[in-house]
């Protein structure tokens, strides 16, 4: 099993570089239910840290508010394949919703975006800007060539 250093660098880089991921979550009768969101990566040399500009709607509240356990899963056409298993939470605090919104605002094509394009939101203050923060507990990586070439060689780590 990898470490959280060795993995996080490749991990980031197949995210930004697929961008949409699957985000699966769970209801009251632990039924999943999936949608197609966007994070944006951190990692800081110790920490990996996700970031989704969403909105709190009254599904996706009431299954965080039931299990914050969420499992980001990107894939390319080229079989890349990356997996976060994560702890979500709702951020509330001003300060860090302004840094969330600036992140996406000024982050790296291709994942960058300037968030005012959504209906709704001007900026880090409107309503229904309500990021979510996400601290993965799993993570796996793994190229598409593991897939091809039969090795299923993927980098897991897990905490």
């Amino acid at each position: 099993m990898a470490t959280l250093a060795e993995i996080a660098p490749g991990f980031v880089e197949m995210a930004h570089q697929i961008v949409w991921c699957t985000v699966a979550t769970v209801d009251a009768k632990n039924r999943p239910r999936s949608r197609i969101l966007h994070p944006i990566w951190e990692w800081d040399g110790e920490n990996l840290v996700g970031w989704i500009a969403t909105g709190k709607t009254p599904v996706k509240a009431a299954h965080i508010a039931i299990s914050p356990n969420v499992s980001c899963n990107y894939w390319a056409p080229t079989q890349d394949t990356c997996l976060a298993e994560c702890a979500a939470n709702w951020v509330e605090d001003q300060a860090l919703k302004n840094r969330i919104w600036d992140l996406f605002a000024n982050g790296p094509a291709p994942v960058g975006y300037d968030p005012a394009m959504i209906p709704g939101w001007e900026n880090a203050s409107s309503p229904g800007f309500d990021p979510l923060r996400l601290d993965p507990w799993r993570i796996r990586v793994m190229p598409g060539s593991a897939l091809m070439d039969g090795s299923f060689a993927g980098e897991v780590w897990q905490q």
